[in-house]
């Protein structure tokens, strides 16, 4: 089961919220005979965090299939980045030689006992979840508030984390994106300089996204595609601002832009875009165009670091 995106945060009495993670989902399956780890996908993750797999055989004492996310934390934050080094190596001894401790937060029980519980509500299913495994470290239950989830977002945003996931308390469990589950997420947000753009697919019209930068050393450095945020009349609006800029030389410096479609436009335009976090590579993780900036020239901007990060 997946999540929908959504900007309308809320409160009901009808809903429980949890911590959204920034990890690998991952299914476990247990029974009598083995344990095993795997992504929605289908592939097996058993090699790739046998530390879960193994507490998983210790700490079920019943035949299972569970839902989850594994994690790998910075400080109190989930990190993504710092995941990726353990994400694809299947071999187990090279995937616990890389020192990255990872986490598998448990939220949902499909499978108990012989019975398919897809069609239980959820919070029945929650509390099944929670009195059918033993919990120690590196499996966690995710806990959940009810009611209160504009109060929990902004918690969720002062203490960084990524933000929350919305539950409908009787919603049952089905395998593909629902309404059901709500993305609410804590982004942060500076401006970007536009450095050229991709074409339109299918219906869309304008552009397709934005490919935008910042500005270290003098150089304009790339920092990924924006295609997420506009409405039909900025796509075309923009487009045409954007064709008044073309040119032929790619104004990003280090490392060629390899997006198909790609047109350059000269850097003079400067965008706000909220995102969740930089990854180590320097990009935007999920961008989001907020509006045009007219208030700070495009030589002006840099990739803007808290206080005390270095």
């Amino acid at each position: 089961m997946l999540a929908t995106l959504t900007a309308d945060y809320f409160s009901d009495q009808g809903w429980l919220f949890e911590r959204k993670l920034d990890g690998q989902r991952c299914l476990a399956f247990h029974d009598a005979d083995r344990t095993e780890l795997a992504s929605r996908s289908g592939q097996s993750l058993s090699g790739t965090y046998p530390e879960i797999r193994e507490a998983l055989a210790r700490l079920a004492h019943t035949d299972c299939v569970v839902d989850g996310e594994v994690v790998a934390f910075e400080g109190n934050r989930t990190s993504f980045a710092r995941l990726q080094q353990r994400m694809g190596i299947q071999n187990a001894a090279a995937a616990r030689a890389t020192g990255v401790a990872v986490v598998y937060y448990v939220f949902d029980l499909v499978w108990l006992d012989g019975y398919d519980l897809t069609s239980l509500p959820l919070r029945t299913r929650k509390s099944l979840l929670r009195h059918s495994l033993t919990y120690s470290s590196p499996v966690r239950f995710t806990t959940h508030r009810n009611t209160t989830g504009e109060a929990f977002l902004r918690h969720a945003c002062a203490r960084g984390w990524e933000g929350l996931i919305a539950k409908r308390a009787a919603s049952r469990y089905v395998q593909r994106r629902s309404r059901d589950w709500l993305k609410f997420t804590c982004a942060q947000a500076q401006e970007m300089v536009i450095g050229g753009f991709t074409e339109p697919a299918g219906s869309r019209v304008g552009f397709g996204a934005l490919l935008v930068g910042y500005y270290e050393d003098g150089q304009l450095r790339y920092a990924g595609k924006v295609g997420t945020g506009y409405d039909s009349r900025t796509l075309t609006e923009l487009r045409k601002r954007l064709d008044e800029l073309a040119t032929d030389r790619q104004p990003f410096h280090g490392s060629p832009v390899r997006e198909r479609g790609a047109h350059w436009v000269r850097p003079e335009l400067v965008a706000e875009i909220a995102f969740t976090e930089w990854t180590n590579d320097g990009k935007l993780r999920h961008p989001r165009f907020q509006g045009l900036r007219t208030d700070k020239p495009a030589r002006q901007v840099v990739r803007e670091r808290p206080e005390g990060s270095g």
